[in-house]
């Protein structure tokens, strides 16, 4: 039946991919397609993708210098934590929990009272490689701000120069140390691309030390799963690039060296065991996100296990969308945060 349903739309519907055939594995072979934006994405976002993708462009491959990374993220994160303190008033300072650097982020207008024995802990992203401090504050000062609520963003230690479990022993030294200030119930812990996926091996790593687990987790861009699924080809195109050969691993990162991708402190997904045990989690997504389809794949997985998981996908936006704070879809997200966390802490 949808295949007719198909077939009789695409009759009618102007022909932007033509298809020169379909390979007995699935695959798909396609002309070179011109592709609108999504008629569902907001004014604004129409307007500020072509400059997201410019942007973009003049980031330093991975490959280059790790330094030289840095630096481009830490520009490109400064000027969006500047902007995001212009809407989102907090304060916010340095320090050290259980021997682990920290950024604290507290709303400016004061902690809710119903928040006072509440925290969230955020982990940043940045591909295991970059993000610390402007990065961290980029995930942190929204919702701080909107969610009126102690934000503790962890400077674990990352690629090169350290390796998997390095940046899970850090988050698991910090929570360990709010444990003692706060009931497991009450703790939060979120995070953006690779803090997505460092939220999920976290919690599978606080399993594994037989820790109670937080009160909720949010997993954003990045989850539970390896990469893999149609988004790591579709959303390139989207993006404006060619579609990859394959897509680009995690695993592969300098991070991981020496780590086994079927490790489920790794990749949680592994262990159907284990996800019976996951706090309730919030995935978040959009439709031009190469992650997408491994955080489609986590909520699944997530679900079939008994796990409460929740899933937001956004259409027409891309990786991190909501890092920049001026888009209707980076309220709507931020909005979507701090309800669940609301609603799912001290239960």
């Amino acid at each position: 039946m949808a295949l007719l349903c198909t077939t009789a739309f695409a009759q009618h519907a102007p022909s932007l991919v033509k298809v020169a055939g379909v390979q007995a594995d699935g695959g798909v072979t396609t002309s070179v397609a011109t592709i609108p934006y999504s008629a569902y994405a907001s004014p604004q976002a129409r307007a500020f993708f072509p400059q997201m993708i410019a942007a973009g462009s003049k980031a330093p491959p991975l490959s280059a210098p790790i330094a030289q990374n840095r630096d481009f993220y830490d520009r490109l994160n400064s000027d969006r934590a500047k902007r995001m303190g212009k809407l989102y008033p907090v304060t916010t300072h340095r320090e050290t929990i259980a021997g682990v650097g920290t950024d604290v982020v507290l709303p400016a207008q004061g902690i809710a009272a119903k928040n006072r024995r509440r925290v969230l802990i955020n982990l940043h992203g940045g591909a295991f490689l970059w993000g610390a401090h402007s990065g961290a504050l980029v995930e942190s000062i929204p919702i701080a701000s909107l969610g009126r609520i102690k934000v503790v963003s962890v400077d674990y230690r990352q690629g090169p120069e350290h390796v998997f479990p390095a940046a899970s022993e850090d988050v698991e030294a910090v929570y360990r140390a709010l444990l003692k200030r706060y009931p497991a119930k009450n703790i939060g812990i979120y995070g953006c691309s690779a803090g997505g996926v460092l939220t999920g091996e976290a919690v599978a790593w606080i399993i594994s030390k037989k820790l109670p687990v937080p009160g909720a987790i949010g997993t954003f861009c990045g989850s539970i799963s390896e990469l893999a699924g149609d988004s790591t080809y579709l959303a390139p195109v989207l993006n404006g690039d060619p579609s990859p050969a394959g897509p680009h691993k995690l695993v592969d990162l300098p991070y991981f060296k020496g780590a086994s991708a079927s490790d489920p402190l790794v990749f949680p997904a592994n262990s159907p065991a284990l996800l019976e045990k996951f706090p309730p989690t919030l995935l978040i997504t959009g439709t031009r996100d190469f992650t997408m389809s491994s955080v489609l794949h986590s909520q699944a997985l997530l679900t079939a296990a008994g796990a409460d998981a929740e899933l937001h996908v956004w259409d027409g936006m891309w990786h991190s969308f909501f890092s920049d704070p001026e888009m209707p879809e980076s309220r709507e997200a931020y909005a979507v945060m701090v309800s669940f966390f609301d609603r799912k802490l001290g239960r």
